[in-house]
């Protein structure tokens, strides 16, 4: 089989080695995403949340992923939706999507999405002059130079998100905030900085790309022998190469690259946040997500909040609904306790916005609705039946075929 070793694929389905028995990636799979940001929203309390995805399997799958994680956790999802593709800025759909998300009023949005398809849902947001939001991105359009370029941007609130780890933050773009200094620990003629180049927003994938040559190069140095300074000059075969690949086990720019069962890196994510306190766009590394076990660490003295008094939005239930609009179907919303919602006993129900559970009662249809002279015809035509056999039997009772069946 051949060698496959990603730099950009991150779904979850690629770590079936049943259907994908040799890829490898040296990005971190959408789960490790999905829990990551999980553990975000959690860590600042964000329970009453929006949630946005791109119309495909990316998007789709991590915000199924992050749903379930949500409602097990008792958190409320005030707002689910596709990004719909292939739209700019005309498009109803869009607009319709960023005014429901308004009307939901919550303070925080996770956009789980493509940059192709989060560009233009931007674009409607600057323009329908939505600001003062926390906005919580996946790792593909967090760092894309096609959205923190939108004019207006800035002004949207606070977006943050988790980045793929990368070899520390100076050598993953140019633009964060900090040292420029490099420090070099390969094995080259130079060292070279990527402020210059002119994407910047492609550094993660860089190093990811950087990761899988430097892998492949690991697994030739071990299968052809050249730990002892003299490589053999036999015959490699990919299945040779996939094995010695899946065991590489070295340090890269200090950052550890290794692959686990599922040909999955072990590496977790930079949570970033967008900066624009200065000339430019920047943004600056205010936390880490480590795997195995997972865990999250914030740094909340990096933090920049881009609201009114500059501090953390606390996302329980907007202050401007009422505690009853807080619902799940067959459950009441206890006083004693605002944020779970509580089920009913087996005999009782709560209609829609109720506090309280109430015993079910026996209905009696009205003569004047259809169906009960629907269900009274037929009632009337049964009987009528019945009857008609009764009669038919008594008149041909001294016959055998009546005397036969009793």
């Amino acid at each position: 089989l051949p060698l496959q070793i990603s730099y950009e694929a991150s779904l979850e389905m690629l770590s079936l080695k049943r259907f994908y028995p040799s890829f490898l990636r040296t990005i971190p799979s959408d789960r490790q995403q999905v829990k990551a940001i999980f553990l975000l929203l959690r860590q600042f309390g964000w329970s009453w949340v929006a949630l946005l995805g791109s119309d495909n399997a990316y998007g789709r799958d991590g915000l199924d992923a992050l749903y379930k994680l949500l409602t097990a956790s008792d958190m409320c999802v005030a707002y689910r939706g596709i990004i719909p593709v292939n739209k700019d800025t005309s498009s109803p759909e869009l607009h319709n999507l960023v005014r429901v998300l308004t009307d939901a009023r919550v303070n925080v949005t996770v956009v789980f999405s493509n940059r192709r398809s989060a560009h233009p849902f931007f674009e409607v947001v600057v323009q329908r002059n939505v600001t003062g939001m926390v906005w919580v991105g996946s790792e593909d359009w967090s760092l894309a130079q096609t959205i923190w370029q939108v004019p207006g941007i800035q002004n949207i609130g606070s977006p943050g998100s988790p980045a793929s780890e990368c070899a520390g933050s100076t050598e993953a773009g140019g633009g964060i905030r900090g040292s420029t200094q490099l420090d070099c620990t390969q094995r080259c003629t130079g060292c070279h900085l990527l402020t210059a180049a002119p994407h910047t927003y492609d550094a993660q994938a860089s190093f990811n790309v950087y990761s899988a040559v430097y892998a492949v190069a690991h697994g030739l140095h071990e299968l052809l022998g050249c730990a002892s300074g003299v490589c053999t000059k036999g015959t490699v075969y990919p299945w040779q190469l996939l094995q010695k690949v899946k065991q590489v086990n070295f340090t890269l720019y200090k950052s550890r690259i290794s692959f686990d069962a599922n040909g999955d890196i072990h590496k977790g994510y930079d949570i970033i946040m967008w900066n624009w306190s200065g000339l430019s766009w920047a943004f600056d590394v205010i936390g880490t997500f480590r795997v195995n076990p997972d865990r999250l660490s914030i740094d909340q003295g990096k933090i920049v909040w881009h609201t009114k008094d500059q501090q953390v939005l606390f996302c329980l239930l907007p202050s401007q609904l009422l505690p009853q609009h807080y619902q799940f179907w067959g459950t009441f919303l206890n006083r004693s306790d605002l944020y779970t919602c509580q089920s009913c006993g087996v005999d009782e129900w709560a209609p829609a916005g109720s506090e309280a559970c109430f015993n079910r009662t026996v209905e009696f249809l009205s003569w004047s609705e259809p169906i009960s002279w629907a269900l009274l015809t037929l009632t009337v035509l049964l009987m009528l039946l019945m009857a008609g056999l009764a009669v038919l039997f008594a008149l041909n009772a001294s016959t055998p075929v009546v005397k036969s069946a009793g």
